[in-house]
């Protein structure tokens, strides 16, 4: 009598796709990409279609997440090396023909605008990820010094576009693998407290070096006069401060509880500018008070700690790394961006995660959440 072979379910053959997912993990993107769409209806109500397409971007974000959560670390792998070169010879194409646009060259015309140092927040992390993999076991002083010649190149491209918020990105994405690799206090402490150093004497000789017509010839003008405004925004409280003040002023206005949704009057009256990008931790600051905040640091506080669980759980060096430095990618949006609002770190163009309007910016976080879910997932089948 012939066997009955019984067809599987639906479900049975889509669940392999599925399982394995990090579900504190989702449910963490899952909140903050909520307080994100709740954030820019209010703040983009008077900016035309902004929340629709922030509503699109999230969907693109999810899709990509889904996608790379699917690949396996050790495929991951085997992107590095050409996606570092890519990423490195698009920031030299955009230096050499790329497109300005209001002051800076960053974007790149081929056929569609894009914005190549993007790719190099994913690419960082992956090739240096690669390169101590590859040398694991018998790590070498000179193996160190390797990484952070791949490191500083297509830093150096960033920052002369410039863009000294990606830079930044870029460099804590590369940094954070050099340090979980291995790399001694010793060498991490000098520049540390040189920088401390060096922030005590901006701080106490403000006056002077921030006097017109003093320049440093180590910066930009732009970058200098951000610093500069950051010690003192009422020295041009309608220009170069304007937006320290009206994030601050924000902020504060917000209380405890927030004066509700829908109610931010410095948003809605277009008091404080950028209210759907860099600055829309404002808007949301003023409309949900010191107890949003709290909510909102607590969920990113959440999203960060799973991500180090994961990183530390990871069954090879390579996942390990990589999950620790896309962690410490999401840690530096954060902090950055509500340092900046808060005026206690420069303005850079670094956008809140999930929150922030931004399509670029949106699949590269999706693509973290990815490569952070694959890592996760590849330790889950091996433990079965």
């Amino acid at each position: 009598m012939a066997a009955v072979i019984e067809k599987p379910s639906l479900w049975r053959r889509i669940a392999p796709v599925f399982r394995g997912f990090d579900g504190p993990l989702a449910f963490a993107v899952f909140l903050l990409a909520c307080a994100g769409m709740v954030t820019m209806y209010s703040s983009g109500y008077d900016n035309g279609a902004r929340f629709i397409d922030h509503g699109r971007n999230m969907l693109l974000a999810g899709f990509i997440m889904f996608v790379v959560a699917q690949i396996p670390p050790q495929r991951l792998a085997k992107l590095a090396v050409p996606l570092y070169t890519l990423g490195v010879a698009l920031l030299i194409a955009v230096a050499v023909f790329g497109v300005t646009k209001k002051g800076a060259r960053r974007w790149l015309n081929v056929g569609v605008t894009i914005q190549p140092s993007e790719i190099m927040k994913i690419a960082m992390p992956l090739m240096l990820a690669w390169w101590f993999q590859k040398r694991e076991g018998q790590l070498r002083a000179l193996d160190f010094l390797a990484a952070g010649l791949l490191l500083a190149l297509p830093a150096a491209l960033i920052m002369r576009q410039p863009d000294l918020g990606t830079a930044l990105l870029v460099l804590t994405a590369g940094f954070a693998v050099i340090f979980f690799a291995g790399l001694s206090w010793k060498l991490i402490l000098p520049p540390v407290l040189l920088g401390v150093v060096a922030v005590t004497l901006l701080i106490a000789f403000e006056p002077r070096l921030c006097a017109d017509g003093v320049r440093w010839s180590f910066l930009h003008d732009y970058q200098q006069q951000r610093i500069c405004t950051l010690l003192d925004p009422t020295r041009d409280p309608l220009g170069r401060g304007f937006h320290i003040i009206q994030g601050m002023i924000a902020i504060g206005s917000g209380g405890v509880w927030g004066k509700g949704f829908m109610q931010g009057t410095q948003t809605h009256l277009e008091f404080v500018p950028e209210a759907t990008t860099d600055f829309i931790f404002a808007a949301y600051a003023e409309e949900f008070g010191l107890v949003g905040n709290l909510l909102l640091i607590g969920g990113f506080v959440f999203l960060v700690l799973r991500g180090l669980v994961i990183a530390r759980e990871a069954p090879t060096l390579f996942s390990r790394l990589l999950a620790g430095a896309v962690t410490f990618i999401f840690f530096t949006y954060a902090f950055v961006n509500m340092g900046m609002v808060s005026g206690i770190l420069p303005v850079v163009g670094v956008p809140l995660p999930f929150i922030s309007y931004g399509g670029t910016a949106m699949a590269t976080l999706g693509m973290g959440i990815g490569i952070l879910m694959s890592v996760s997932k590849s330790k889950r089948l091996i433990q079965t």
